[in-house]
């Protein structure tokens, strides 16, 4: 491919005279053909709209059989420059292609076919032509879920699949290795947007490992261009968000974190909207949930809407998810799910620890089995090597002293001091701060040790 035929546009293409007498003396079109190429070619907006109105059907035919049968790269890119004309000015014309008259005419192959042997702009106009028709064919539902109930003929299920799966291995391609420098992967990413809606192009896109090339594409943009781009592949992972193998492998990917930094740095309503629907469908989903407290989703939540906005539906999503990390924040902070953390002996800084409702509604709970929790934790300060669990269990013991009536009596007996005592030698900073707050709490009491560590 040569970047001029990269760089080419429809209007440049469409200056070009094309000999369609001679195509006929070679019988490469039809009479007929050549009657509705010269009544068609080179006239006004207004007129062609006239003649597609009264005969589309016969147009869209003589289009795809002259990009059948010729294949000199000038006539094909001006016959799809045509098209990709006919489809700006008015995309449901897109339908035309699926006229009765038109059943026996196999209207995608050419464009199919083109995506892999044209130059840059004969592939783009196809991938986007063929995008357009797919998508405007009739009974897409039912066609699309070709997987389950089918309600066509087998052939013809066969067929959609086919070319949809050939548009999928083409537009991943051009995610992994763009044929055009700055062109492939904008083009790419709008044609995802539009065939993603189908669940037979979602699932074809995640077995051809596709859900990872979206990814390094999810980043805060600036340019016009650039959020564009970005609008569209939050677009494509939002539609991912309702097929759960694609759900499965963002919640293994940087996507929540990626996501998160575009809300954060975004001032485009379109963008912070798709990204917060987004976040509501995979709010309940594995552990997205959790993910999102720690990654302080409700402040970011609570901040969005303090801000003006105009589209309800985003509205809507912002409520929906703050109630959803409400809950989250108060099924993570239960204690079921604390004791779980400490038998498992790996503590991190989740919600429940530093939530004072947390200590005061579950205080009495550390009374079971002969204070087992608190005995567990004292193992941990005896046998852990992280830092974090064991700066989280020294907090731990210092809430249970300051929340419980006995709690410094109980936590001596268990011979604690002299466990923490050694932990305030350690390396780490973080635990040192953490076991000197628990030995203040022990020596001094919950009161006078508060007002020692503020």
């Amino acid at each position: 491919m040569t970047i001029e035929n990269g760089e080419l546009t429809t209007e440049q293409v469409l200056r070009r005279d094309i000999p369609w007498e001679t195509y006929m003396t070679t019988k490469l079109i039809s009479g007929t053909d050549l009657q509705l190429l010269r009544r068609y070619d080179k006239m006004a907006e207004s007129y062609k709209s006239q003649l597609l109105d009264n005969d589309g059907p016969a147009y869209i035919r003589v289009f795809v059989t002259t990009l059948r049968d010729i294949f000199k790269d000038e006539t094909v890119e001006y016959v799809l420059a045509l098209i990709d004309e006919m489809l700006t000015a008015n995309p449901r014309r897109a339908r035309l292609f699926h006229d009765s008259s038109l059943s026996n005419e196999d209207t995608y192959e050419p464009f199919l076919r083109f995506l892999w042997k044209g130059n840059w702009f004969i592939q783009e106009k196809s991938c986007k032509i063929l995008s357009l028709i797919v998508s405007a064919r009739p009974n897409v539902q039912n066609v699309a879920d070709a997987n389950g109930d089918a309600s066509s003929s087998k052939r013809t299920l066969t067929t959609m699949e086919n070319i949809l799966n050939g548009l999928v291995d083409w537009l991943c391609s051009q995610l992994r290795k763009p044929s055009h420098p700055s062109c492939s992967i904008p083009s790419a990413i709008n044609c995802l947007a539009t065939l993603l809606k189908e669940p037979v192009v979602r699932r074809s896109f995640v077995q051809s490992d596709g859900v990872k090339l979206l990814i390094p594409l999810i980043s805060p943009a600036s340019t016009q261009q650039s959020i564009q781009l970005l609008y569209e592949t939050c677009l494509c992972v939002w539609l991912l968000s309702y097929y759960e193998p694609a759900i499965e492998y963002l919640a293994t990917s940087r996507a929540l974190p990626r996501l998160i930094e575009v809300v954060k740095g975004s001032t485009k309503e379109k963008v912070v909207r798709v990204v917060i629907l987004t976040l509501r469908n995979l709010l309940a989903r594995g552990s997205f949930g959790s993910q999102m407290v720690d990654l302080d989703v409700l402040q970011i939540v609570q901040s969005l809407k303090a801000q003006a906005w105009s589209d309800e539906d985003l509205l809507d999503a912002l409520n929906q998810l703050e109630g959803g990390l409400k809950a989250n924040i108060k099924k993570m902070s239960s204690y079921d799910k604390y004791k779980q953390e400490v038998l498992l002996g790996s503590l991190d800084w989740s919600p429940m620890h530093k939530d004072p409702l947390f200590w005061k509604e579950n205080i009495t709970c550390f009374e079971e089995n002969g204070f087992q929790i608190l005995r567990v934790l004292m193992t941990i300060l005896d046998t852990s090597n992280d830092s974090r669990t064991l700066a989280v269990a020294c907090y731990d013991l210092s809430q249970f002293i300051q929340c419980h009536p006995a709690g410094r009596v109980i936590v001596a007996d268990l011979k604690a001091k002299e466990r923490v005592m050694k932990l305030l030698n350690h390396g780490t900073a973080e635990v040192t701060k953490n076991a000197l707050l628990c030995i203040q709490r022990l020596f001094l009491g919950a009161k006078y040790a508060s007002f020692l560590h503020a």
